[in-house]
Protein backbone atom coordinates (compact mmCIF):
# COMPACT_ATOMS: atom_id res chain seq x y z
CA UNK A 1 0.00 0.00 0.00
CA UNK A 2 3.32 2.25 -0.24
CA UNK A 3 1.76 5.68 0.13
CA UNK A 4 0.37 4.89 3.64
CA UNK A 5 2.56 3.40 6.12
CA UNK A 6 1.66 4.56 10.35
CA UNK A 7 -2.08 4.38 10.99
CA UNK A 8 -3.20 4.85 14.67
CA UNK A 9 -6.44 3.64 16.28
CA UNK A 10 -8.45 4.28 18.94
CA UNK A 11 -11.10 2.72 20.36
CA UNK A 12 -11.98 1.51 23.87
CA UNK A 13 -12.94 -1.64 23.35
CA UNK A 14 -9.79 -4.28 23.49
CA UNK A 15 -11.33 -6.52 20.84
CA UNK A 16 -11.39 -3.69 18.04
CA UNK A 17 -7.95 -2.56 18.52
CA UNK A 18 -6.55 -6.16 18.66
CA UNK A 19 -8.50 -7.38 14.81
CA UNK A 20 -7.66 -3.71 13.45
CA UNK A 21 -4.15 -3.85 14.40
CA UNK A 22 -3.47 -8.12 13.14
CA UNK A 23 -5.63 -7.42 9.97
CA UNK A 24 -3.49 -4.03 9.05
CA UNK A 25 -0.49 -5.83 10.11
CA UNK A 26 -0.94 -8.22 7.55
CA UNK A 27 -1.40 -5.38 4.73
CA UNK A 28 1.96 -3.99 5.76
CA UNK A 29 0.77 -1.25 8.03
CA UNK A 30 2.73 0.21 11.11
CA UNK A 31 -0.03 0.10 13.76
CA UNK A 32 -0.24 1.53 17.07
CA UNK A 33 -3.89 0.95 18.61
CA UNK A 34 -4.58 3.23 22.11
CA UNK A 35 -7.89 3.32 24.44
CA UNK A 36 -8.83 6.87 24.38
CA UNK A 37 -8.43 10.20 23.23
CA UNK A 38 -6.40 11.55 25.52
CA UNK A 39 -4.13 8.64 24.62
CA UNK A 40 -4.15 9.79 21.05
CA UNK A 41 -3.49 13.21 21.32
CA UNK A 42 0.05 12.57 23.47
CA UNK A 43 0.52 9.96 20.16
CA UNK A 44 0.08 12.30 17.87
CA UNK A 45 2.65 14.97 19.31
CA UNK A 46 5.46 13.07 19.52
CA UNK A 47 5.40 11.75 16.01
CA UNK A 48 3.56 11.80 12.43
CA UNK A 49 0.85 9.31 11.01
CA UNK A 50 -0.94 9.00 7.79
CA UNK A 51 -4.06 7.91 9.11
CA UNK A 52 -6.19 7.51 12.27
CA UNK A 53 -9.44 5.47 12.82
CA UNK A 54 -11.14 6.96 16.28
CA UNK A 55 -14.48 5.56 17.58
CA UNK A 56 -16.78 8.22 18.47
CA UNK A 57 -18.23 7.26 22.13
CA UNK A 58 -15.25 6.66 23.86
CA UNK A 59 -14.27 7.70 27.96
CA UNK A 60 -12.48 10.77 28.30
CA UNK A 61 -12.40 12.86 25.09
CA UNK A 62 -14.83 11.60 22.65
CA UNK A 63 -14.19 10.96 19.09
CA UNK A 64 -15.65 14.49 17.36
CA UNK A 65 -13.48 16.50 19.96
CA UNK A 66 -10.25 14.35 19.41
CA UNK A 67 -10.81 14.86 15.61
CA UNK A 68 -10.86 18.48 15.84
CA UNK A 69 -7.60 18.32 18.18
CA UNK A 70 -6.28 15.86 15.65
CA UNK A 71 -6.05 17.77 12.68
CA UNK A 72 -4.67 21.47 14.42
CA UNK A 73 -1.56 19.30 15.48
CA UNK A 74 -1.60 17.08 11.86
CA UNK A 75 -3.73 19.03 9.32
CA UNK A 76 -2.77 16.33 6.39
CA UNK A 77 -3.97 13.48 8.62
CA UNK A 78 -6.37 11.62 7.36
CA UNK A 79 -9.27 10.51 10.08
CA UNK A 80 -12.31 7.45 9.74
CA UNK A 81 -14.96 7.87 12.38
CA UNK A 82 -16.37 4.88 13.25
CA UNK A 83 -19.41 4.05 15.72
CA UNK A 84 -21.45 1.69 16.64
CA UNK A 85 -24.24 4.26 17.40
CA UNK A 86 -24.38 5.94 13.76
CA UNK A 87 -26.37 8.01 11.87
CA UNK A 88 -26.94 10.44 8.67
CA UNK A 89 -26.32 13.63 10.94
CA UNK A 90 -23.32 12.02 13.24
CA UNK A 91 -21.84 10.98 9.72
CA UNK A 92 -22.42 14.44 8.50
CA UNK A 93 -21.20 15.89 11.09
CA UNK A 94 -18.09 13.96 11.56
CA UNK A 95 -17.13 14.90 7.77
CA UNK A 96 -18.01 18.65 8.15
CA UNK A 97 -15.72 18.68 11.38
CA UNK A 98 -12.37 16.96 8.99
CA UNK A 99 -13.53 13.47 8.62
CA UNK A 100 -12.83 11.64 5.45
CA UNK A 101 -14.94 8.98 5.94
CA UNK A 102 -17.61 7.30 8.62
CA UNK A 103 -17.56 3.82 8.94
CA UNK A 104 -20.63 2.03 10.92
CA UNK A 105 -19.60 -0.74 13.38
CA UNK A 106 -20.31 -3.70 13.14
CA UNK A 107 -17.81 -3.89 10.21
CA UNK A 108 -15.60 -6.15 8.20
CA UNK A 109 -11.74 -5.58 8.85
CA UNK A 110 -11.60 -5.99 4.46
CA UNK A 111 -14.00 -2.64 4.34
CA UNK A 112 -11.20 -0.70 6.35
CA UNK A 113 -9.27 -2.01 3.62
CA UNK A 114 -10.91 -1.18 0.72
CA UNK A 115 -11.19 2.69 2.23
CA UNK A 116 -7.75 2.62 2.48
CA UNK A 117 -7.20 1.83 -0.51
CA UNK A 118 -9.56 4.66 -1.96
CA UNK A 119 -7.80 7.28 0.85
CA UNK A 120 -4.06 5.89 -0.89
CA UNK A 121 -5.43 6.74 -3.86
CA UNK A 122 -6.71 10.41 -2.67
CA UNK A 123 -3.16 10.82 -1.42
CA UNK A 124 -1.64 10.40 -4.68
CA UNK A 125 -3.44 12.31 -6.11
CA UNK A 126 -2.77 15.10 -3.91
CA UNK A 127 0.82 14.88 -3.62
CA UNK A 128 1.22 14.63 -7.38
CA UNK A 129 -0.97 17.81 -7.67
CA UNK A 130 1.44 19.88 -5.13
CA UNK A 131 4.73 17.95 -7.14
CA UNK A 132 3.42 19.81 -10.40
CA UNK A 133 2.13 23.23 -8.77
CA UNK A 134 4.82 23.46 -6.60
CA UNK A 135 8.17 21.71 -7.30
CA UNK A 136 10.93 22.73 -4.75
CA UNK A 137 8.48 23.48 -1.45
CA UNK A 138 5.61 25.75 -1.05
CA UNK A 139 3.52 27.01 1.50
CA UNK A 140 0.44 25.65 1.36
CA UNK A 141 -3.27 26.37 3.48
CA UNK A 142 -2.28 23.20 5.49
CA UNK A 143 0.65 25.44 6.64
CA UNK A 144 -1.52 28.03 8.12
CA UNK A 145 -2.08 26.63 11.78
CA UNK A 146 -5.15 27.13 13.82
CA UNK A 147 -9.18 26.21 13.37
CA UNK A 148 -10.69 29.21 15.21
CA UNK A 149 -13.09 31.33 13.13
CA UNK A 150 -11.39 34.09 12.26
CA UNK A 151 -8.42 31.89 10.78
CA UNK A 152 -11.36 29.90 8.80
CA UNK A 153 -12.40 32.81 7.53
CA UNK A 154 -9.08 34.07 6.64
CA UNK A 155 -8.52 30.79 5.00
CA UNK A 156 -11.72 30.65 3.16
CA UNK A 157 -10.68 34.34 1.63
CA UNK A 158 -6.98 33.04 0.76
CA UNK A 159 -8.62 30.16 -1.02
CA UNK A 160 -11.12 32.74 -2.85
CA UNK A 161 -8.11 35.36 -3.41
CA UNK A 162 -5.39 32.91 -4.37
CA UNK A 163 -5.83 32.20 -8.12
CA UNK A 164 -6.90 35.27 -9.33
CA UNK A 165 -4.77 38.20 -10.17
CA UNK A 166 -6.03 41.08 -8.12
CA UNK A 167 -3.78 43.11 -5.96
CA UNK A 168 -3.68 42.40 -2.13
CA UNK A 169 -3.35 44.12 0.76
CA UNK A 170 -2.34 42.30 3.61
CA UNK A 171 -2.65 44.17 7.01
CA UNK A 172 -2.21 42.85 10.68
CA UNK A 173 0.12 42.81 13.66
CA UNK A 174 3.93 42.01 13.48
CA UNK A 175 4.35 38.11 14.42
CA UNK A 176 0.67 37.30 12.59
CA UNK A 177 2.18 35.52 9.73
CA UNK A 178 1.16 38.13 6.58
CA UNK A 179 4.43 36.38 4.79
CA UNK A 180 2.93 33.32 4.86
CA UNK A 181 -0.62 34.51 3.44
CA UNK A 182 1.61 36.10 0.93
CA UNK A 183 3.24 33.26 -0.18
CA UNK A 184 0.16 30.96 0.00
CA UNK A 185 -1.65 33.06 -2.06
CA UNK A 186 1.64 32.65 -4.61
CA UNK A 187 1.18 28.96 -4.17
CA UNK A 188 -2.73 29.24 -5.02
CA UNK A 189 -2.42 31.44 -8.27
CA UNK A 190 -1.12 30.29 -11.82
CA UNK A 191 1.89 31.98 -11.16
CA UNK A 192 3.02 29.05 -9.07
CA UNK A 193 6.00 27.94 -10.43
CA UNK A 194 7.24 31.38 -11.06
CA UNK A 195 9.76 33.62 -8.83
CA UNK A 196 8.04 34.45 -4.98
CA UNK A 197 10.81 37.95 -4.42
CA UNK A 198 10.00 39.69 -1.08
CA UNK A 199 11.36 42.87 -0.14
CA UNK A 200 11.11 44.52 3.62
CA UNK A 201 11.05 48.24 2.26
CA UNK A 202 11.82 49.15 5.93
CA UNK A 203 15.10 47.37 6.08
CA UNK A 204 16.12 49.04 3.41
CA UNK A 205 18.03 52.86 3.47
CA UNK A 206 15.58 55.19 1.59
CA UNK A 207 18.39 56.42 -0.35
CA UNK A 208 18.76 52.87 -1.86
CA UNK A 209 14.91 51.65 -2.11
CA UNK A 210 14.61 52.85 -6.02
CA UNK A 211 17.86 51.12 -6.98
CA UNK A 212 16.50 48.00 -5.06
CA UNK A 213 13.05 47.84 -6.43
CA UNK A 214 13.25 48.75 -9.80
CA UNK A 215 17.27 48.90 -10.74
CA UNK A 216 19.91 51.04 -11.73
CA UNK A 217 21.96 52.14 -14.60
CA UNK A 218 25.58 52.28 -14.84
CA UNK A 219 26.78 55.44 -13.54
CA UNK A 220 23.60 56.44 -11.68
CA UNK A 221 25.16 56.92 -8.48
CA UNK A 222 28.59 57.23 -7.02
CA UNK A 223 29.37 53.41 -6.75
CA UNK A 224 26.93 52.10 -9.98
CA UNK A 225 30.09 50.61 -11.86
CA UNK A 226 27.80 48.02 -12.85
CA UNK A 227 24.08 48.31 -13.90
CA UNK A 228 21.88 46.01 -12.00
CA UNK A 229 18.13 44.68 -12.25
CA UNK A 230 15.47 45.56 -9.58
CA UNK A 231 13.63 43.08 -7.59
CA UNK A 232 10.71 43.79 -9.82
CA UNK A 233 12.70 42.77 -12.76
CA UNK A 234 13.57 39.46 -10.62
CA UNK A 235 9.73 39.04 -9.95
CA UNK A 236 8.78 39.11 -13.50
CA UNK A 237 5.84 36.51 -14.43
CA UNK A 238 5.70 36.02 -10.81
CA UNK A 239 5.04 37.83 -7.42
CA UNK A 240 6.48 40.51 -5.35
CA UNK A 241 5.34 41.18 -1.49
CA UNK A 242 6.35 44.79 -0.47
CA UNK A 243 6.72 43.95 3.03
CA UNK A 244 5.89 47.18 5.60
CA UNK A 245 5.36 49.16 2.20
CA UNK A 246 4.11 52.40 4.60
CA UNK A 247 7.73 52.59 5.00
CA UNK A 248 8.47 53.82 1.25
CA UNK A 249 9.68 57.32 0.64
CA UNK A 250 7.85 59.20 -1.55
CA UNK A 251 9.44 58.94 -4.32
CA UNK A 252 9.69 55.51 -4.34
CA UNK A 253 5.56 55.69 -4.00
CA UNK A 254 5.20 57.39 -6.98
CA UNK A 255 7.28 54.93 -9.40
CA UNK A 256 5.30 52.02 -7.41
CA UNK A 257 2.22 53.98 -8.98
CA UNK A 258 3.75 53.53 -12.52
CA UNK A 259 4.14 49.60 -12.31
CA UNK A 260 0.75 48.86 -10.72
CA UNK A 261 -1.39 51.50 -13.59
CA UNK A 262 1.46 50.71 -16.06
CA UNK A 263 2.95 47.60 -15.62
CA UNK A 264 6.71 48.80 -16.18
CA UNK A 265 9.45 50.18 -14.25
CA UNK A 266 12.44 52.40 -15.38
CA UNK A 267 15.67 52.09 -13.32
CA UNK A 268 17.50 54.69 -11.62
CA UNK A 269 19.54 56.47 -14.32
CA UNK A 270 17.93 54.89 -17.42
CA UNK A 271 15.56 57.12 -19.90
CA UNK A 272 14.35 53.63 -20.85
CA UNK A 273 11.20 51.49 -19.50
CA UNK A 274 11.15 47.77 -18.84
CA UNK A 275 7.85 45.83 -19.13
CA UNK A 276 7.14 43.69 -16.36
CA UNK A 277 4.39 41.03 -15.49
CA UNK A 278 4.27 41.08 -11.68
CA UNK A 279 1.74 40.34 -9.44
CA UNK A 280 2.20 42.35 -6.01
CA UNK A 281 1.42 41.87 -2.90
CA UNK A 282 2.24 44.52 -0.19
CA UNK A 283 1.74 44.52 3.65
CA UNK A 284 1.84 46.25 6.24
CA UNK A 285 1.30 46.41 10.44
CA UNK A 286 0.45 50.28 9.94
CA UNK A 287 -3.35 52.28 9.48
CA UNK A 288 -2.38 53.28 5.88
CA UNK A 289 -5.91 55.36 5.90
CA UNK A 290 -4.45 57.45 8.82
CA UNK A 291 -1.32 57.96 7.00
CA UNK A 292 -3.02 58.82 4.06
CA UNK A 293 -5.27 61.46 6.02
CA UNK A 294 -1.64 63.00 7.41
CA UNK A 295 0.25 63.36 3.72
CA UNK A 296 2.51 60.65 4.15
CA UNK A 297 1.30 58.24 2.20
CA UNK A 298 -0.09 58.76 -1.63
CA UNK A 299 -3.90 58.33 -1.41
CA UNK A 300 -3.92 57.16 -5.50
CA UNK A 301 -1.25 54.20 -4.71
CA UNK A 302 -3.12 53.32 -1.50
CA UNK A 303 -6.23 52.99 -3.43
CA UNK A 304 -4.32 50.94 -6.28
CA UNK A 305 -3.07 48.44 -3.70
CA UNK A 306 -6.03 48.21 -1.57
CA UNK A 307 -8.06 45.88 -4.55
CA UNK A 308 -8.34 43.23 -2.16
CA UNK A 309 -7.99 43.38 1.69
CA UNK A 310 -6.73 40.24 3.90
CA UNK A 311 -6.45 41.17 7.53
CA UNK A 312 -4.50 38.44 9.55
CA UNK A 313 -6.10 38.23 13.22
CA UNK A 314 -4.08 38.92 16.57
CA UNK A 315 -3.40 35.86 18.70
CA UNK A 316 -5.55 37.53 21.16
CA UNK A 317 -8.37 37.51 18.93
CA UNK A 318 -7.92 33.63 18.39
CA UNK A 319 -7.38 32.03 21.33
CA UNK A 320 -8.83 28.99 20.55
CA UNK A 321 -5.45 28.48 18.66
CA UNK A 322 -3.84 29.21 21.55
CA UNK A 323 -2.98 25.59 23.41
CA UNK A 324 -3.17 23.49 19.95
CA UNK A 325 -0.72 26.04 18.54
CA UNK A 326 1.45 25.64 21.60
CA UNK A 327 1.48 22.06 21.34
CA UNK A 328 2.13 22.25 17.65
CA UNK A 329 5.07 24.19 18.68
CA UNK A 330 6.14 22.01 21.46
CA UNK A 331 5.84 18.92 19.41
CA UNK A 332 8.65 20.14 16.66
CA UNK A 333 11.17 21.40 19.25
CA UNK A 334 10.66 17.77 20.70
CA UNK A 335 11.78 16.44 16.91
CA UNK A 336 14.68 19.53 16.90
CA UNK A 337 16.19 18.96 20.08
CA UNK A 338 15.91 15.12 19.77
CA UNK A 339 14.55 14.99 22.99
CA UNK A 340 14.95 11.20 24.87
CA UNK A 341 12.16 12.39 26.83
CA UNK A 342 9.54 14.24 24.55
CA UNK A 343 7.14 16.96 26.47
CA UNK A 344 3.88 15.77 26.08
CA UNK A 345 1.89 19.25 27.23
CA UNK A 346 1.62 21.93 29.24
CA UNK A 347 0.78 21.48 32.76
CA UNK A 348 -2.10 23.30 34.08
CA UNK A 349 -0.79 26.46 35.20
CA UNK A 350 1.56 26.61 32.12
CA UNK A 351 -1.73 26.30 30.23
CA UNK A 352 -3.49 29.43 32.74
CA UNK A 353 -0.18 31.33 31.71
CA UNK A 354 -0.45 30.98 27.86
CA UNK A 355 -4.32 31.60 28.10
CA UNK A 356 -3.60 34.98 30.08
CA UNK A 357 -1.17 36.03 28.50
CA UNK A 358 -2.00 38.84 25.82
CA UNK A 359 0.75 37.76 22.66
CA UNK A 360 1.68 40.89 21.59
CA UNK A 361 4.17 39.22 19.31
CA UNK A 362 1.79 37.17 18.66
CA UNK A 363 2.20 33.70 16.73
CA UNK A 364 6.30 34.51 16.14
CA UNK A 365 6.02 35.02 20.03
CA UNK A 366 4.00 32.05 20.94
CA UNK A 367 6.42 29.70 19.02
CA UNK A 368 9.98 31.61 20.17
CA UNK A 369 8.32 30.85 23.36
CA UNK A 370 7.82 27.40 23.18
CA UNK A 371 11.07 26.68 21.81
CA UNK A 372 12.93 27.81 25.10
CA UNK A 373 10.53 26.24 27.61
CA UNK A 374 11.80 23.03 25.60
CA UNK A 375 14.91 23.73 25.99
CA UNK A 376 14.68 24.35 29.18
CA UNK A 377 12.58 21.83 30.70
CA UNK A 378 13.53 18.53 31.87
CA UNK A 379 10.55 16.17 32.35
CA UNK A 380 7.84 15.03 30.10
CA UNK A 381 5.44 18.24 31.07
CA UNK A 382 6.36 21.99 30.13
CA UNK A 383 5.80 23.53 33.35
CA UNK A 384 5.49 27.44 34.41
CA UNK A 385 8.98 27.81 35.15
CA UNK A 386 9.59 27.06 32.09
CA UNK A 387 8.16 30.11 30.58
CA UNK A 388 9.65 33.57 29.86
CA UNK A 389 8.44 35.55 33.12
CA UNK A 390 6.61 37.61 31.32
CA UNK A 391 4.09 34.95 30.66
CA UNK A 392 4.29 32.84 33.35
CA UNK A 393 3.79 36.15 35.71
CA UNK A 394 0.93 36.45 33.92
CA UNK A 395 -0.38 33.23 34.92
CA UNK A 396 -4.31 32.41 36.56
CA UNK A 397 -6.32 29.89 37.97
CA UNK A 398 -9.12 32.24 36.86
CA UNK A 399 -10.86 31.84 33.26
CA UNK A 400 -9.06 33.91 30.30
CA UNK A 401 -9.50 37.56 30.63
CA UNK A 402 -9.62 37.52 34.42
CA UNK A 403 -7.70 40.61 35.66
CA UNK A 404 -4.40 40.17 36.73
CA UNK A 405 -3.14 41.65 39.80
CA UNK A 406 -0.96 44.81 39.51
CA UNK A 407 2.09 45.51 41.91
CA UNK A 408 1.78 47.57 44.60
CA UNK A 409 3.72 50.79 44.61
CA UNK A 410 6.21 49.09 47.16
CA UNK A 411 7.30 46.63 44.70
CA UNK A 412 7.36 49.12 41.82
CA UNK A 413 9.69 51.74 43.67
CA UNK A 414 11.96 48.91 44.44
CA UNK A 415 11.97 47.20 41.07
CA UNK A 416 14.78 47.77 38.38
CA UNK A 417 13.64 45.60 35.97
CA UNK A 418 9.76 47.66 35.88
CA UNK A 419 12.12 50.91 36.09
CA UNK A 420 13.89 49.91 32.51
CA UNK A 421 11.45 49.16 31.10
CA UNK A 422 9.75 52.40 32.00
CA UNK A 423 12.30 54.26 30.53
CA UNK A 424 12.61 52.39 27.84
CA UNK A 425 9.21 52.89 26.97
CA UNK A 426 9.47 56.52 26.84
CA UNK A 427 11.70 56.69 24.53
CA UNK A 428 10.47 54.83 22.28
CA UNK A 429 7.73 57.05 22.60
CA UNK A 430 9.33 60.35 22.47
CA UNK A 431 11.37 58.85 18.84
CA UNK A 432 8.08 58.09 17.45
CA UNK A 433 6.92 61.72 18.15
CA UNK A 434 10.15 63.04 16.95
CA UNK A 435 9.61 61.37 13.57
CA UNK A 436 6.00 61.41 13.39
CA UNK A 437 5.37 57.90 13.51
CA UNK A 438 8.26 56.88 11.27
CA UNK A 439 9.42 53.52 11.85
CA UNK A 440 12.36 53.36 9.93
CA UNK A 441 13.82 57.05 11.43
CA UNK A 442 12.70 55.90 15.14
CA UNK A 443 14.51 52.71 15.01
CA UNK A 444 17.78 55.03 14.01
CA UNK A 445 17.11 57.27 16.65
CA UNK A 446 17.46 54.95 19.04
CA UNK A 447 19.96 52.51 17.85
CA UNK A 448 18.28 49.49 17.32
CA UNK A 449 16.85 47.32 14.48
CA UNK A 450 13.39 48.21 13.03
CA UNK A 451 12.43 44.70 13.84
CA UNK A 452 13.14 45.03 17.34
CA UNK A 453 11.44 48.47 17.23
CA UNK A 454 8.10 46.59 16.22
CA UNK A 455 8.16 44.02 18.92
CA UNK A 456 8.85 46.79 21.28
CA UNK A 457 6.16 48.92 20.20
CA UNK A 458 3.65 45.49 20.66
CA UNK A 459 4.84 44.44 23.80
CA UNK A 460 4.51 48.04 25.08
CA UNK A 461 1.14 48.94 23.26
CA UNK A 462 1.94 51.77 21.58
CA UNK A 463 0.45 53.11 18.73
CA UNK A 464 2.64 54.45 16.69
CA UNK A 465 0.39 56.91 14.68
CA UNK A 466 -1.35 57.99 17.39
CA UNK A 467 1.90 59.14 19.06
CA UNK A 468 3.41 60.59 15.70
CA UNK A 469 0.15 62.89 15.96
CA UNK A 470 1.89 64.58 19.15
CA UNK A 471 4.14 67.09 19.31
CA UNK A 472 7.27 66.01 20.15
Amino acid sequence: MGLLRSILVVDDEASIRHVLTLVLAEHGFEVRAVADGEEALKELQTRPYDVMISDVRMPKLDGMALLKQALVLQPELTVLVMSAYGSKDQALEAVAAGAWDFVQKPFKPEEIVFTLRKVEERTRLMRENRRLRAPGGSATLDQMLGTSEPMKALKKQIQRVGPVNSTVLITGESGTGKELVARTLHELSPRANEAFVTVNCGAIPAGLIESELFGHARGAFTDARTAKRGLFSDAHKGTILLDEVAELPAAAQVKLLRVLQEGEVRPVGETRVEKVDVRVIAATLRDLPRLVERGEFREDLYFRLNVVQLRVPPLRERRDDLLPLANIFISRFNTAFNRDQPIVGLSPEAQAAVLAYEWPGNVRELENAMERAVLLSDGTQLELEALPERISSRRSSALPGAPVPTPTPQEMAYSLKRAMRELEERFIRAALRKTKGNRTRAAELLEISHRALLYKIKDYGIDPDAEGALEP
